[in-house]
């Protein structure tokens, strides 16, 4: 019988759920997958606090997470939180109210905060464990709101880096104009370069044949390239979008106003304020990637930490 578990990623500009149906051989069958807009991590970069309205938000959301959780029948859950709790100064109002939401559904569960090393093993895993295992060794790229992990491996990590530079960290640093100052986007790629400088010491993307991007950039940036005008899950999982592809999207959506980026049809409208400083992350990995490795195309998946989570808890 099919256990089912479900996996909480709480991160700087999201919180998603992901509820799946665990087979005896460790497959996973998606029940609900979801992904909501909190701005966890609103003015965390300057302030080092969780703002009283982004608390409120992000319990609202988990909140109706727990509902599902309850109609589903879970039996086994795991939260955890990544960059925006690892630094702030109150987070342990963070940490009382998922105890409060989740504890209520299922006695003792509460959120923990990983490391970026755990962060990028798990997404590593849930997304690896589709691919075919020739098209190795794999850099899987996760760009999230206040950090991006890069991961290198084949069967399993070989290195990995957690690099301060999300979507959200970056707009709030450097992007305040709308739209930005091409001073303002020279002083963001400034700050990602470093970054990635720091990054590709560590991890040795020379030897990948294949990049993998997750999360909500990423997503966005396919079905943009797509020319999508809904959101299609299917088209968008591990579609192959071509460098020269993906920097025309990136040059394309730095330069527009965060109104003419809300108006794009598969724009979350959560995202449209923020994407501008992710497109910047993903040119510079793209131009780091061709130079370094090789590679002249980005494979988008559905698949990431999410996935990863609900199978570490499945055994």
């Amino acid at each position: 019988m099919a256990l089912t578990a479900a996996g909480v990623d709480c991160g700087t500009n999201s919180i998603r759920l992901l509820i799946a149906d665990v087979a005896g051989d460790g497959g996973l069958r998606d029940v609900h997958r979801e992904t909501r807009i909190v701005r966890l991590g609103q003015g965390v970069d300057a302030t080092g606090q969780f703002a009283p309205d982004a608390i409120a938000r992000t319990r609202a959301a988990l909140a109706d997470y727990a509902e599902l959780l309850r109609m589903h029948g879970v039996e086994r859950v795991r939260m955890v939180a990544t960059s925006a709790v690892r630094d702030v100064a109150n987070r342990d109002v963070f940490f009382a109210m998922t105890a409060d939401v989740l504890g209520a559904v299922l006695p003792g569960a509460v959120a923990e905060v990983i490391s970026g090393t755990e962060e990028a093993e798990l997404s590593f895993r849930g997304v690896v464990s589709e691919l075919d295992s020739a098209r190795g060794p794999f850099v899987v790229v996760d760009l999230g709101g206040g950090s991006t992990e890069i991961v290198l491996g084949d069967g399993g990590v070989a290195a990995s880096y957690s690099a301060d530079i999300g979507c959200v960290r970056l707009t709030e640093r450097c992007l305040h104009s709308d739209p930005p100052t091409p001073e303002e986007v020279a002083a963001a790629r400034r700050v990602v370069v470093e970054g990635l400088d720091a990054a590709l010491r560590v991890v040795p993307v020379e030897s990948a044949r294949t990049w993998i991007g997750l999360a909500g950039t990423m997503i966005t940036l396919s079905a943009l390239a797509q020319n999508m005008t809904t959101y299609d899950a299917a088209a968008i999982h591990l579609s192959r979008i071509a460098s020269s592809d993906l920097l025309a999207v990136c040059d394309r959506l730095i330069g527009m106003t965060r109104a003419q980026r809300a108006a794009l049809p598969p724009m979350h409208v959560g995202r449209a304020d923020v994407i501008g400083g992710g497109a910047i992350v993903a040119e510079e990995l793209a131009r780091e990637l061709r130079a370094r490795a090789g590679i002249d195309e980005l494979i988008v998946s559905e698949r990431d930490i999410l996935d990863g989570i609900v199978l570490s808890i499945a055994g």
